[in-house]
């Protein structure tokens, strides 16, 4: 559906208007007698700026792609390229299907159209025909939920009624790609949740899927697949949960930059600053993975390394789901007297009432002097993992049951 080769996007800035001007009649008169002193005169009036190089992959049909990367690396950019707003400097972009791309807030609505005639508008440009646009006006304009005001000049929108109609004319023109760069985040949690449903159910008719996005949850449950690019370039490629690993520990050395005396290296399945990590962990008497049933009990062991840069040293333990979504966790403080030397073991004891299917653990180590000033010093992934065996949906719903009571009475 789409394939992506070498392509790169190179920016020229100008000194000023009249340099445009000058560097081009330098090209046209002095670059073919005399290329040395053209190229002095380009470098002197023009600076370019790499946004991408050499970035490529692949989709198939049905396949979804997750982009992540800190600000400026090149996300924004690589999405437009695809979507066929921006031109690449080099390499070659092919595109198959109809392609959806809701890239910045309203793109292609014209504000001084009203909200249903940007509908038709929009659907028009994407490809349909007028019978094509009557047949999924209705849901539009429901899954937007904007009221009377689809009769309204657009320009008199709020940003989260703009992003909601856009979002939902996207996704109801049946698109054979579609492409979202970070809209989700601009919506209220209601409309968050019916958009992250509907992605669902398009995915699964066989939509592809390339997503840019902060919320790291949303990449884990709806892509497949990740790649991580920084100054434009990639640096990694494969599952989420292993890009995202690359990602963080990517912006805990950006954080530490500029910290002096601070170590940061890499561990088994994550990275420690300053020589903090769990150095050992079972589940007793199981080891690595444990086959359980429900309500078991178990006892987790850790061995800890401990560095002396932390004032006030944290264990976070988070249980994650298939999807690496986290469940629940224990934020737990390190004595005092115990970080006085560089080892520390611990036993966690955790009653296992969790529906059927894998469970990881994920453990943290921090300075948190208070929960806003909190310090990444460890993180590790997937060192131990439980199987729930037993199917428990007759005793209730979802992962994990919560206290719930109820009582029966006639009806008045």
């Amino acid at each position: 559906m789409i394939k992506v080769d070498a392509i790169s996007k190179t920016y020229r800035v100008w000194t000023s208007p009249l340099s445009r001007l000058l560097v081009s009649l330098a090209h046209r008169c002095l670059r073919p007698l005399t290329p040395d002193i053209y190229e002095g005169i380009y470098s002197r009036h023009c600076t370019e700026i790499e946004a991408l190089g050499d970035v490529s992959f692949h989709l198939e049909q049905g396949d979804s792609l997750g982009i992540i990367g800190l600000n400026g690396s090149g996300k924004s950019t690589l999405l437009q390229i695809v979507a066929g707003t921006l031109q690449a400097t080099s390499g070659r972009v092919d595109v198959n299907g109809r392609v959806a791309a809701l890239l910045e807030l309203g793109s292609g609505f014209d504000p001084e159209f009203t909200g249903r005639e940007n509908v038709y508008l929009n659907a028009a440009i994407l490809g349909l025909d007028a019978a094509q646009i009557e047949a999924c006006y209705e849901d539009i304009v429901r899954f937007a939920d904007i009221g009377d005001s689809i009769d309204r000049q657009v320009k008199t929108y709020s940003s989260g009624m703009l992003i909601r109609l856009a979002f939902a004319v996207q996704v109801h023109v049946d698109p054979d790609i579609l492409i979202v760069d970070e809209a989700l985040a601009v919506g209220d949690a209601r409309f968050q949740a019916k958009a992250l449903n509907k992605l669902e159910e398009i995915l699964s008719r066989g939509t592809t899927l390339l997503f840019v996005g902060h919320d790291l949850n949303t990449v884990r449950s709806f892509c497949h697949r990740a790649i991580l690019l920084h100054g434009g370039r990639m640096l990694s490629d494969g599952l989420p949960d292993e890009v995202i690993a690359d990602y963080l520990k990517l912006v805990q050395s950006q954080q530490l930059e500029d910290t002096s005396n601070v170590e940061s290296k890499s561990v088994t399945n994550g990275f420690s600053v300053d020589n903090y990590m769990v150095n050992r962990a079972e589940i007793d008497g199981y080891g690595d993975h444990a086959e359980l049933s429900y309500d078991s009990a178990i006892d987790i062991r850790l061995n800890l390394s401990l560095g002396n840069s932390a004032a006030a040293p944290f264990l976070i333990l988070d249980i994650i789901d298939q999807k690496g979504l986290q469940l629940s966790g224990k934020r737990i403080p390190i004595p005092c007297e115990q970080h006085e030397t560089d080892k520390i073991s611990i036993r966690i004891n955790l009653r296992c009432c969790f529906q059927q299917g894998l469970y990881r653990f994920r453990f943290r180590i921090v300075d948190a002097p208070s929960i806003d000033q909190t310090r990444l010093l460890s993180r590790q992934d997937d060192l131990i993992s439980l199987n729930m065996v037993e199917d428990m949906r007759e005793k209730f719903t979802g992962l994990f049951p919560v206290p719930i009571s109820f009582e029966w009475s006639e009806s008045l």
